[in-house]
């Protein structure tokens, strides 16, 4: 149990570094490519953009280290859960991938967008690269609600974590999926949806430091 223990605390550490990375890349370093003048945001913010991919991928790479983590203690439980976790964490990392290529693709467009003379192929062009990470961005946030949902399921089969904790996560992943899905056929329904996703996955960590997993009773 004492390994186990370790482990969680381990994960802990590590899923609060995914949501302290998480809320800087998206809340912060990527802003500017959200913003109404994007090109001359993302040129003004080239290096803050290339370090949020970095600090992104760094956060996708902390996703699968979880699940190496977390598959020896989920497959004594569930093997067919465990892999699928892995599976889907494996699957976003790609997804991450795809998304800040995306990104890469917006920051050379907008040094090269000074060039181009005529404004209408410049809109035409601006619009296209704009919505190309638009769907790059979904996607990947859309993507992310696998792994979670996965992980809070196990959770509550396995008990190692309170009931509680375990609903919270799974219906923070129903609501996330549900507004990313609505966001991406053009019919957003409210990003207040987020708000559980963002207090579980602060409060799991949280729980995995001082607490651990729960013991066998």
């Amino acid at each position: 149990m004492n390994s186990n223990q370790k482990t969680a605390r381990i994960v802990g550490v590590l899923f609060l570094l995914i949501f302290i990375s998480g809320v800087t890349v998206y809340q912060i370093l990527q802003a500017p490519l959200f913003s109404d003048n994007f090109l001359k945001e993302t040129v003004a913010y080239q290096d803050q953009l290339i370090g949020s991919t970095l600090l992104n991928m760094f956060s996708g790479i902390l996703s699968i280290c979880i699940a190496v983590l977390l598959f020896s203690i989920f497959k004594k439980y569930n093997t067919n859960l465990a892999r699928l976790y892995f599976a889907f964490t494996l699957l976003n990392f790609i997804a991450i991938v795809i998304d800040n290529g995306s990104v890469f693709s917006l920051l050379e467009f907008s040094k090269v967008s000074s060039e181009i003379s005529n404004i209408d192929t410049l809109n035409a062009l601006q619009k296209v690269f704009f919505e190309k990470h638009w769907w790059t961005h979904y996607i990947s946030l859309l993507t992310s609600c696998f792994p979670v949902f996965v992980l809070y399921y196990t959770l509550f089969v396995t008990k190692l974590v309170p009931k509680i904790i375990s609903i919270i996560g799974i219906i923070a992943s129903i609501l996330m999926f549900v507004e990313m899905l609505s966001s991406i056929f053009g019919n957003g329904i409210s990003m207040n949806l987020m708000l559980p996703m963002a207090f579980v996955q602060l409060l799991l960590p949280i729980l995995l430091l001082i607490k651990g997993f729960k013991e066998d009773e």
